[in-house]
Parts: structure tokens; C-alpha cells; sequence
């Protein structure tokens, strides 16, 4: 499902860490830079002989205090993003079985069964790739379109919420199977379950989207990091001197970017390079069902002839004693 890292060589090493793409740098540059300034302002009014140098303010904001609020943050970032990991893995599996059951135990009594079937294995995958565009608050693309017939995708185009209506769809067919006697009742209710725990990790993702950080949090956060950061300078002066501004610079850029790491998986279900990789899941599932449906399920048709053959010498044992 994803593609495999090749063992870090030294070059290579440093070239992951000095790399842009997927680093916070872009977003904790800016700020980084005014705190060094900052810094560099406060080394130049020392030198001048302003007295600049207050050790006290070490006291205002603890380390420690400090330290456990980003902890706390990034905690809580990534076990959202680790819970939108696991519900999207649930829904990968659930649409595995589901297809696998339908394919083999849905019994073919014509041709037209097939073709049925076809189309809820290609239901299963849209379920998926609507589930992807929901999150991301994207109307239906080209990619939900080839899963899905005109008529079908004309109507989730007008629809509020497209997966549920998917779902829908798979259970209608469940259970017009069954009354055309192509699956079992306790068939019936196994694979009903299954569309209900499909139904279920949707429901976890849309808790995690429309869940966010609170707001209050959020903000005291980022006003301690600045306060933070703009006293570190009246700490360092007397001492450190033309030094004070790069050690504010660099012990400002860890903690911005340690707050920025919580606010860039906070969210897991977007298109940035630090979320999941929802499009590479759904191409796999698709794959995954296109192996399927080249499997020929022989018990599916040999059940059907096996149940035709039974009536049929039933009927014919009935006419006998009635003649």
C-alpha cells in the first residue's frame, strides 16, 4: 500500500533532513526570524549600555511548563492522525470482505447477476473515494465518476452526503438479493454488518474532522510561545551577548516547530505531504478488486444448478404422486 524507504545512506541522510517539502521550516521561518531580531535588538541596547539583562524572567514561564503543553499538543495531534490511520486501514479491510463475500456467496441465477455484482464491487471502491472527497469537503471528481453509472453519479452530485448515500446503494442490493433467494438470510445479516462497520468508520472520521483543537487552547498556546520566545533574550544578554540572537533563533525554531508538527497532522485527511495518503489507498483497493473479479467464483454458479436440480427433482417426485 505504500512504497517502501530505501535505507538512509549518509548522503542521503542529510539530504532528508535539510529537505523542504513535508518540514514545518515554510511555516515557523517567519516567526523564527523576528524572535533572532528580536534578539539582536536587545545584544545592541546591551551593548549600548541600556540594562537589558533580566534573569528573572526564567521564572515567568517554567521549562517544564512549556515542555508539557507542546507535548501535550503534539500528543494529541498524533493520535488523531494515528485514529484516522486505523479507521481508514478498518475501512480497507471492510470493503475487502465485503467484496469477497459478495463475489463468491451471491448466487448468479442469470447473466445479468454478474454484471449486478460487478457494479457493487465498483460501489465498494466509490464508497471509499466518496469517503476521501467528504472529508476533504470536495465535490464528486473524474475518479468517483468511472465507479459509477451516469445516473448514479448524476444523483450523488445533488446529495449532501455522498458515502451514505453509497451505502444505500450496497445495502438496497443486499437485499434485493435476498429476496430473489441469492443469499441466504444469515448471508444477509453477516454482510449487513459489514456495511453498518463501513457506515461506523466513516462516522469516526467525520468525529476527528469536525472535532478540532479548541480555539482557546490554541491561541494561549501560541501567546505562551511568544512570550516565551521574547523573554529569552533579557536571559541570555549579560551573558552570551552578540551570541543572545542566534540561541533565540534556534531554540525559538524548535519549539514553533514542535507546535507546528501539532497543527500540520492535526488534520490527517487533507492533501499535505504530512497526511494520510488517502488517493494511494483507494488506487490499492481498486487493484484490489479489479485481482478479485478476475477470480472465477464456481460456488456461486454450482450452488445455483445444485439448488435448480433439487427443485426440479422435487417437482418432479410431486407430479409422481400425484399421478
Amino acid at each position: 500500500m505504500f512504497l517502501r524507504r530505501q535505507p538512509l545512506t549518509q548522503r542521503s541522510w542529510l539530504r532528508f533532513a535539510l529537505q523542504m517539502r513535508g518540514s514545518v521550516i515554510p511555516s515557523v521561518l517567519l516567526p523564527t526570524v523576528m524572535c533572532g531580531a528580536f534578539g539582536a535588538i536587545v545584544s545592541l541596547l546591551h551593548e549600548l549600555g541600556l540594562p537589558m539583562s533580566l534573569p528573572v524572567l526564567a521564572s515567568v514561564i517554567p521549562n517544564v511548563v512549556m515542555g508539557l503543553m507542546l507535548v501535550f499538543r503534539t500528543n494529541t495531534a498524533y493520535e488523531r492522525f494515528w485514529e484516522g490511520r486505523k479507521l481508514w486501514g478498518g475501512i480497507v479491510n471492510t470493503v475487502r470482505n465485503l467484496a469477497r463475500n459478495i463475489w463468491v456467496t451471491v448466487l448468479e441465477k442469470d447473466s445479468q447477476d454478474r454484471a449486478g455484482k460487478i457494479e457493487t464491487l465498483q460501489l465498494l471502491v466509490a464508497f471509499a473515494v466518496a469517503t476521501k472527497l467528504h472529508l476533504r469537503q470536495e465535490p464528486p471528481d473524474r475518479d468517483l465518476q468511472a465507479l459509477l453509472s451516469a445516473a448514479r453519479y448524476q444523483k450523488l452530485q445533488s446529495m449532501n452526503h455522498p458515502p451514505l448515500q453509497i451505502a444505500f446503494w450496497l445495502q438496497d442490493y443486499l437485499q434485493q438479493q435476498h429476496y430473489r433467494e441469492c443469499l441466504h438470510r444469515y448471508q444477509l445479516a453477516s454482510l449487513q454488518t459489514l456495511v453498518n462497520t463501513l457506515v461506523d468508520y466513516l462516522g469516526g472520521c467525520e468525529r476527528i474532522l469536525k472535532t478540532p483543537m479548541p480555539l482557546a487552547y490554541a491561541i494561549h498556546l501560541k501567546q505562551l510561545l511568544l512570550i516565551y520566545c521574547f523573554t529569552l533574550p533579557f536571559q541570555f544578554v549579560s551573558e552570551l551577548e552578540w551570541w543572545t540572537a542566534p540561541l533565540v533563533a534556534l531554540i525559538s525554531f524548535t519549539l514553533l516547530g514542535i507546535e507546528a508538527i501539532g497543527i500540520e497532522i492535526e488534520n490527517p485527511f487533507g492533501r499535505d505531504a504530512n497526511d494520510l495518503p488517502l488517493d494511494q489507498i483507494c488506487v490499492t483497493m481498486q487493484r484490489n478488486i479489479q485481482d478479485l473479479m478476475s477470480l472465477e467464483p464456481a460456488s456461486a454458479r454450482s450452488l445455483w444448478f445444485e439448488q435448480s436440480a433439487y427443485y426440479s427433482r422435487e417437482a418432479e417426485n410431486n407430479e409422481l404422486l400425484e399421478t
